[in-house]
């Protein structure tokens, strides 16, 4: 029995049976134990794959300024959501390539020429199985693909996933080309790695580290019957973080509106203009004309001609300021009076005292300086009224004989940011020129010779940026502190759940603080009151005034260099004022570059800042002071033939008639 040879195969074909299972169990548990991630990464890439979780890049928000007005934010900014086209070229037949091409060309918004279908066409080869096809597509697009693909892709049995779409953020501007050259934009095509965008310059380009987000993940399933759009996110995308402005879009749009009439008038180049406030440093506009529309960037930076509206100039472009740095010179004058004092030496100047001004002869130039008009003798206030170049130019020789020359430079640099970056917040800023005594050109010649003080003195042979000035004109608004410019109140982050957190904070008070006093409150308030008569009859900058309120402010006009030789018909024109001169809210600096050389009878030299600066000055002020709900201070400073004007109430008239007749009186023929 036990040697019955039907029991031994019975054995033996257990035994093999068992031995089998044994392999079997051995190899499920090589794969699914041993080997199970190897594999089922294998699984999960033929039935899952991975598309990028867009983040919202960070948006920039204009600064409200009146309180409760508006109470949304308003945003400069904005990202809309967008689709790119991708296709699995491996989930698709080649026999039903050229029939979905064609089905693609057909649809609207897609249309495309002969050689991008056959690029098409070669797209549909690729051996991957994630391939873009179109970029930034709409809603409505997107539907009509859908419409036509899906009855095409279940009738094939083809994955209604060989078409995907994958979402993404494109930047959009709700108020237009309005502040485009500050905010600038995005190049439409992302890092492919990172999705992280390619800045054009601008806000865009400075806080890029800040607006840029992190892109999350989302996993979809390649199947004949899985709809297009499911798909779990299994990262969520860090969205970038949001920088509050300092510039307001009401004003920025008054700015920019005004501004551009009157550069038109002027037949001018371009012109520019900034809105600051004089306490905090905070830019509440900064227009500038011929415009940069972001969203056409591409036709901007691919015309040479164009590219140049794309650029900053209020703080690239360094022009020489002309008679507007006479204020400044003054300042210095007075200020020397205190050094002199402090060492007990006899004063500079009196800026009551009678001056005479008829000779014109200054060491060191070969040229004797002129003014615009003959006068025998001036005081300080008649000199910035008239804006007497020879005035200045004693004060400046005065100053260097006795502080010397390294002093007055200092006082230039140091107290009014001459020559140094104000550290505004956007790319590519001029830190102007301004000589240094001892120092050479790369030609050998020194820049600081015998004859630079008087020139200096007047506007020539230094170069500042428009928001210099403004920054230097702010030291008078505000009592005599020399504030840092910004375009930033603060940067804020959304934390995803409903928190948000303070990156950056230049609202509170421990900024301000650190503004140092570089000019007492005396000699501020003595440049604000000489300036005052400049913008009425008899001043450079009758133009400037302001039906309503107060002002005070400078004209200059700087003659450029073509070809290292100045050029008298290529200026760039300025005003620099401040309003309300009685209780100052803000600093306006126009400038006009290269307005048409000429002149108009009844209205003088119509390149002039007097005369092409000034205006715009009085209208962007006019409508600012209005938005900003800021009372009259002179509700009877009207034209002569408007009803409202009250020549026994109008402010500064008096002033003005008492320095007429001194002056009369010191220069009777």
């Amino acid at each position: 029995m036990t040697n019955d040879p039907n029991r031994k195969r019975l054995l033996f074909l257990s035994l093999a049976i068992i031995l089998l299972f044994s392999l079997l169990v051995a190899q499920f548990y090589q794969i699914q134990i041993v080997d199970g991630d190897h594999w089922s990464k294998i699984a999960e890439r033929q039935h899952y794959f991975l598309v990028n979780e867009p983040f919202k890049r960070g948006t920039f928000i204009s600064n409200p300024l009146k309180k409760g007005h508006p109470e949304e934010a308003e945003c400069f900014t904005i990202d809309v959501q967008k689709s790119h086209l991708y296709v699995d070229p491996l989930s698709i037949p080649p026999s039903l390539h050229d029939e979905i091409i064609g089905m693609l060309c057909k649809t609207p918004g897609l249309k495309s020429s002969l050689s991008d279908t056959k690029a098409l066409k070669q797209t549909f080869t690729r051996k991957t199985h994630s391939r873009k096809l179109f970029m930034w597509l709409d809603k409505k697009t997107q539907e009509d693909i859908l419409n036509w693909w899906l009855p095409f892709a279940r009738k094939n049995r083809i994955p209604v996933n060989a078409l995907f779409f994958v979402s993404d953020y494109k930047r959009s501007y709700p108020f237009g080309k309005l502040l485009g050259q500050v905010l600038h934009t995005i190049c439409d095509d992302k890092d492919q790695t990172t999705a992280e965008a390619k800045p054009t310059g601008g806000l865009e380009l400075y806080f890029n580290k800040y607006l840029q987000g992190t892109q999350g993940k989302r996993r979809l399933m390649r199947s004949p019957s899985k709809a297009l759009e499911t798909g779990e996110i299994i990262a969520a995308p860090k969205h970038g973080s949001d920088i509050h402005l300092t510039i307001n879009h009401c004003l920025q749009a008054i700015a920019e509106e005004e501004l551009a009439k009157g550069v038109i008038k002027a037949e001018a180049s371009s012109g520019w203009a900034i809105i600051m406030d004089p306490y905090t440093g905070e830019i509440w506009a900064l227009a500038q004309y011929p415009f940069f529309s972001p969203a056409e960037y591409s036709t901007y930076f691919n015309n040479p001609k164009l590219i140049e509206n794309t650029k900053v100039k209020a703080i690239t472009d360094a022009n020489e300021p002309g008679s507007s740095m006479k204020a400044i010179t003054l300042a210095v004058a007075l200020k020397a009076n205190d050094e002199l004092m402090k060492r007990k030496q006899p004063l500079l100047f009196d800026p009551t005292a009678i001056v005479p001004t008829s000779n014109s002869s200054f060491p060191g130039r070969k040229k004797p300086l002129k003014d615009t008009h003959f006068h025998k003798y001036l005081n300080a206030q008649m000199a910035i009224q008239k804006s007497s170049n020879i005035y200045m130019a004693q004060l400046a020789e005065k100053i260097v004989k006795l502080l010397g020359n390294n002093w007055y430079r200092e006082r230039l640099q140091k107290d009014f940011g001459l020559g140094s970056k104000t550290g505004i917040e956007l790319p590519a800023e001029s830190g102007g020129v301004l000589p240094t005594p001892g120092k050479k050109h790369p030609n050998g010649a020194l820049e600081w010779s015998k004859g630079t003080p008087y020139i200096l003195a007047i506007g020539h042979n230094v170069q500042a940026t428009t928001l210099q000035l403004a920054r230097a004109y702010a030291v008078f608004a505000n009592g005599g502190f020399l504030v840092t410019p910004t375009l930033v109140r603060k940067i804020t982050q959304d934390q995803g759940n409903g928190k948000e957190i303070t990156l950056l904070d230049n609202t509170g008070p421990q900024r301000t603080k650190k503004f140092p006093r570089v000019l007492s409150e005396k000699i501020a308030k003595e440049i604000m009151t000489a300036m005052r008569f400049t913008t009425k009859v008899g001043g450079t900058a009758r133009r400037a005034d302001i039906p309503g309120y107060s002002e005070c402010g400078k004209t200059g006009t700087g003659d450029k260099a073509i070809n290292g030789i100045y050029c008298p018909q290529h200026v760039c024109s300025n005003f620099v004022g401040i309003a309300p001169a009685s209780k100052p809210v803000f600093v306006l600096a126009v400038a006009i570059d290269e307005p048409k050389y000429g002149y108009e009878p009844g209205v003088g030299k119509t390149h002039h800042g007097g005369t092409c600066a000034a205006p715009v000055f009085r209208e962007i002020g006019k409508r600012a002071l209005e938005y900003l709900g800021i009372p009259q201070d002179d509700p009877h400073g009207y034209p002569s033939n408007d009803p409202r004007y009250d020549a026994e109430k109008a402010d500064w008239i008096k002033e003005i008639k008492q320095l007429q007749i001194l002056y009369d009186q010191w220069n009777e023929h």
